[in-house]
């Protein structure tokens, strides 16, 4: 049985850790995970359960929601973040059928990128060792045939009418930080919440300012990163004016039989003195 050892003495304040070893069923990850200042911590809980995950496991939004107390939204919020710090890329590929797949690669150390593993098949079992039945000279096989050509991804939609300042800000960027080059799908995808931020009031140099300022030292993904900050940044919008003031009525009226100024309201326009002499004559 493995020995526990606390991490600090009897009687001292803070943290103290009892620790055991783990021989079996565990998995390692570094402390610029655990103490990431720009991650939640439902984000650092995600890239945990991910990368304990074997090679091949559904990780979607909805099948890891239905393993978990969390919403399909937390997650995927959770899934955002760590698109945007690196240890997670989804990309959506097609296939020579014409059938689209998504593929999601994790990261347990962003920055340092190795090919992702696959998922094999386990290897056979091993029979008893015989001695070697003889083989008859191999057939000549007819060359393979060529790979057939990728197909390319289709073109991005028209971007809305609407959308273009905000695009146009999208694609500037570049300009003020040569690490935010985006594609022009990216620009596509991201210029609706850019257009959010500008219907709200917000000024174009604001926006840039905000996408621009404090970006990390090894930016990976920029769009990611970029999307975060309009998603979770996003402005209130600006308090409506009250509406003027209505300008007062006139404080007296003209009597409509004797013409004296009387104060109003009156149904008829006559002065009280009018209307008891039109009442008695009547």
């Amino acid at each position: 049985m493995a020995s526990k050892q606390p991490s600090a003495p009897l009687g001292a304040s803070g943290l103290i850790h009892v620790n055991a070893r783990h021989d079996t069923h565990y998995v390692v990850t570094g402390n610029h995970l655990a103490q990431h200042r720009e991650l939640t911590l439902q984000a650092k809980g995600l890239a945990l359960y991910i990368q304990s995950l074997p090679a091949g496991a559904p990780v979607g939004i909805k099948a890891i929601a239905a393993r978990h107390r969390n919403s399909e939204l937390v997650v995927a919020r959770a899934m955002r973040e760590l698109e945007a710090c690196g240890y997670l890329k989804r990309t959506r590929e097609r296939l020579p059928d014409g059938r689209f797949v998504h593929r999601t690669v994790s990261y347990n150390r962003p920055g340092a990128e190795r090919k992702p593993v696959r998922r094999t098949a386990p290897p056979e079992p091993q029979a008893s060792q015989a001695p070697p039945e003889p083989q008859a000279p191999p057939e000549p096989q007819a060359p393979p045939e060529p790979p057939a050509p990728k197909t390319p991804p289709p073109p991005p939609l028209p971007l809305a009418e609407r959308h273009r300042a905000a695009a146009e800000l999208l694609a500037g960027l570049r300009v003020h930080d040569p690490r935010l080059l985006l594609s022009e799908r990216d620009v596509h995808r991201l210029a609706p919440e850019v257009t959010a931020w500008l219907d709200r009031g917000t000024h174009p140099d604001a926006v840039r300012r905000t996408l621009c300022a404090g970006l990390p030292e090894k930016l990976a993904h920029p769009a990611g990163l970029l999307a975060h900050r309009l998603r979770t940044l996003l402005p209130p919008p600006l308090p409506t004016a009250p509406p003027p003031a209505s300008a007062p009525g006139p404080r007296f009226i003209e009597c409509a039989d004797c013409g004296r100024p009387f104060p109003p309201p009156t149904p008829d326009g006559l002065c009280t003195e009018c209307r008891e002499t039109a009442r008695a004559a009547a």
